[in-house]
């Protein structure tokens, strides 16, 4: 409990810091959400005034801050503009979507990229390490932009799956488990860019895992007492690489939902990219800054499941905690 408590006071204290950093750098940004307004002479200056104060858009940044403070401690994050409508409903509608996607991407990421890691460790300078070293430099080379890119050009050329959104037309008139199927189709695409994107990296980091601890004294004196390779993989080899491939967990669960901003904006997934992308556009201050938060907060949860996971598995770190405490 203490060591959940220091890790919920530093995370609370890096989202103070991320919250103020996108207030001042939305301050910095030039125009706002009335420029455009401005521009139409229909439109009288007492109007826009009248609506810059209403919201609060008048006054100084320190009171505009401590204002949109209060609405979070109220479980709200401002109000939008464009939509006219609480922040906090539009970002859950598409924080869902993008969980969904990261979900899903997380879990395929892993089932690849950990058992061919340890494949490729343990046949280290064969055809098969070569071959799956190769593959895995190509992919990390190549930029999720262009990935994503060349994966909807095919899904469009080819139609093998639905592309946009996230169901089709008549969704409401299928059966439940047609739903699911159509939810499912129309996953694929932005699930695949995500995995391609980080399976090479996984695969990186558990090769290099499973080598240092293969060439460690302990397990070469396990393997002059002539202990079986397979007892040897899974009962010492695993467990003492399991450290470094679970922090790797939370970075990379932080880098699926970055990129899985960017992939939403090309494949036209419905989740949180668009929206901030849209928000950034229209000026909208409160939705870009909650979506914002969302993000960290997203981010701080599964580097917390990392460190929750480090503590279950080795008593090493629960011994340093206890000793800390």
């Amino acid at each position: 409990m203490k060591y959940l408590a220091r890790r919920a006071v530093r995370a609370l204290l890096l989202l103070f810091g991320v919250s103020a950093l996108c207030f001042l750098f939305t301050e910095m940004a030039p125009g706002n959400f009335y420029d455009e307004m401005r521009l139409n002479p229909q439109i009288s200056a007492a109007t826009l005034a009248t609506l810059q104060a209403r919201y609060g858009l008048n006054q100084p940044l320190v009171n505009r801050y401590a204002r949109w403070t209060a609405s979070v401690a109220h479980g709200d994050f401002g109000y939008s503009l464009a939509y006219n409508a609480p922040v906090s409903p539009l970002l859950w509608a598409r924080a869902k979507n993008t969980l969904l996607l990261t979900s899903f991407a997380t879990l395929l990421t892993w089932l690849v990229g950990l058992p061919v890691g340890v494949w490729s460790a343990t046949s280290r300078g064969k055809v098969v390490d070569r071959v799956i070293g190769a593959g895995s430099s190509f992919l990390i080379s190549i930029p999720e932009i262009v990935m994503a890119l060349a994966l909807l050009a095919l899904a469009v050329r080819s139609r093998f799956v639905p592309v946009g959104g996230m169901m089709s037309l008549g969704f409401d008139d299928l059966s439940g488990w047609e739903k699911a199927r159509d939810v499912f189709q129309h996953l694929l695409l932005p699930v695949s860019i995500l995995v391609l994107g980080g399976v090479a990296m996984v695969e990186r980091h558990v090769r290099t895992s499973v080598i240092e601890v293969l060439d460690s004294p302990c397990i070469q004196a396990a393997k002059a007492l002539g202990i079986s390779r397979t007892r040897l993989l899974f009962r010492h080899v695993l467990p003492l690489a399991a450290n470094p491939a679970i922090s790797l967990f939370g970075f990379s669960l932080a880098g699926l939902l970055g990129g899985s901003l960017l992939v939403e904006v090309v494949t036209g997934w419905p989740g949180l990219g668009p929206l901030i992308l849209e928000a950034t556009m229209s000026r909208d201050l409160y939705v870009v800054i909650g979506a914002v938060m969302l993000s960290a907060v997203f981010m701080l949860a599964g580097n917390l499941v990392a460190d929750l996971l480090l503590l279950a598995f080795d008593p090493r770190i629960r011994a340093g905690e206890a000793n800390a405490a």
